[in-house]
């Protein structure tokens, strides 16, 4: 019978959505936080509910609650009870989903993350469903929840949060008008607070000198919060550094030693909820180069540069993963080590806006932005790059030398890039996505490919737009 319910509650969800409908008809106030298990293994998942509570004001948008962004591998859905009406919905990426591409979850190890979903807080009971995508983009149900907020032991109403007050970076209006964002800050001690607000303040100078943010700025609030590590620093395994933070970040995710996420999404959440977001950023009190971006979860970056001269990296790390976390960017490069195996399946239209496999030529998902006569795929200086890359990745980027060794291969590399006879060219350039062929990016270069402080291509920068309409508006 249960899953005559969903079937019929999926029926109705495309004919009864209204992205304008009004938002007082269903919701109050509030916040409700989902925070849910996520299980399983390659090619297994299950979820199971854990708390669900309220929190302060919500902070999104109360015109569009209905998702047409089509972004993100799940999807959750917030029905009506009563009405059997779609309320609310959002697309979103997961740690878990990252994980089942990785060598651990092919071997048949099964791990068990914390996530959350977050919506407006129901007026009435209400069935709250999780969906994945398959290889055709279709999303199908994997997980579901009624939530009747009237009955008294359904709901945690505990205040969380750390007791401190968040800091104005930037303020420009109401949150429900405005892009929220919050950065928080890990491995700084209650001594570096001084620190962190000024790391706050440095990058989002950062990210507002960078197109197209820079000529959207006054649609944005960004909010700080530092809780208090009782440890400088961040963990970083493979050099056996273990440190006591308040949001328990780590280096070496999944195998990767520059990536940088963490697993504690209680902690995380309970010191967001002491202000409105809807973007978390998370600044790591360390020095070596990492930094980490999941869509609709969080972004990270690391903010001690003991390099001179490598102080700008910093600065392409924060808003690159930004990118990740914001408008469901892709990774367009191809020649860097990562944990994953298979991150894009073989014949499957990644979702992602700036990455394609090209399964219908004629119809490239971004062709209203290719200038009629651009073969696709689009020629470049592939071979001439892949060699230079070639001898970067040989490099070992935790030796003492690797930025001496690097430098001249970078600067060649660059110099591909930049005489490139395709600058300035919308097509589709094979390489992208982590796979050297049979994927294909926008443009030659772009902030989400090569390590470098060059602007976002027009594909990215047009995603990043929609966006920023969507949580504006």
């Amino acid at each position: 019978m249960r899953h005559a319910v969903i079937i019929g509650l999926l029926l109705v969800s495309a004919a009864g959505s209204s992205v304008g409908q009004e938002y007082t008809t269903f919701f109050g106030q509030n916040t409700m936080r989902v925070d849910y298990f996520h299980s399983g293994t390659k090619g297994e998942e299950s979820f199971s509910e854990d708390q669900i509570f309220e929190e302060g004001p919500w902070p999104g948008s109360r015109l569009n609650l209905v998702d047409t962004l089509n972004l993100g591998e799940y999807l959750v859905r917030v029905f009506d009870r009563a009405t059997l009406q779609l309320i609310y919905s959002r697309g979103f990426s997961s740690m878990f989903q990252e994980w089942q591409t990785t060598t651990e979850a092919s071997s048949g190890t099964h791990r068990t993350f914390s996530e959350t979903v977050r919506f407006p807080f129901p007026k009435r009971a209400v069935q709250v469903t999780i969906a994945r995508r398959d290889r055709f983009s279709v999303f199908h149900e994997l997980f579901s929840l009624i939530v009747d907020p009237a009955q008294p032991t359904v709901v945690n109403r505990e205040r969380k949060g750390s007791g401190l007050r968040p800091l104005s970076i930037l303020e420009n209006g109401p949150t429900a008008t405005k892009v929220d964002i919050l950065i928080l800050g890990d491995g700084y001690t209650a001594a570096e607070q001084v620190k962190f607000e000024s790391d706050a303040r440095h990058f989002t100078d950062v990210l507002f000198a960078t197109y197209p943010f820079d000529r959207r700025k006054s649609d944005f609030n960004v909010r700080a919060l530092g809780p208090h590590s009782l440890e400088s620093g961040v963990d970083v395994p493979d050099k056996n550094i273990w440190k006591s933070t308040a949001l328990g970040t780590s280096y070496n995710t999944f195998g990767s030693a520059r990536y940088v996420l963490t697993t504690e999404n209680v902690a995380l959440r309970d010191y967001a909820s002491s202000a409105p977001y809807d973007f978390i950023c998370i600044l790591v009190n360390d020095t070596r180069y990492g930094g980490g971006g999941i869509f609709q979860l969080y972004t990270t970056t690391y903010t001690k540069e003991l390099t001179r001269g490598q102080e700008w990296q910093m600065d392409y790390v924060y808003v690159h993963e930004f990118g990740h976390s914001f408008a469901g960017l892709g990774d367009e490069y191809y020649t860097s080590s990562i944990a994953y195996n298979d991150f894009y399946p073989a014949g499957v239209e990644p979702w992602e806006p700036n990455v394609t496999a090209l399964t219908d030529p004629a119809n490239l998902k971004w062709k209203a932005l290719v200038q009629p006569g651009t073969p696709i795929p689009s020629p470049w200086e592939k071979a001439a790059y892949d060699s230079i890359e070639a001898l970067r990745g040989k490099l070992d980027r935790l030796a003492p030398d690797y930025y001496a060794k690097r430098e001249p291969l970078y600067r060649a590399g660059q110099k591909i890039l930049k005489e490139s006879k395709s600058v300035g060219v919308v097509g589709a350039f094979e390489g992208a996505g982590y796979a050297s062929r049979g994927l294909y990016r926008p443009a030659v270069d772009c902030r989400m490919f090569s390590l470098s402080t060059v602007a976002f291509d027009p594909v990215c920068s047009a995603a990043i737009e929609r966006m920023i309409d969507f949580y504006s508006r």
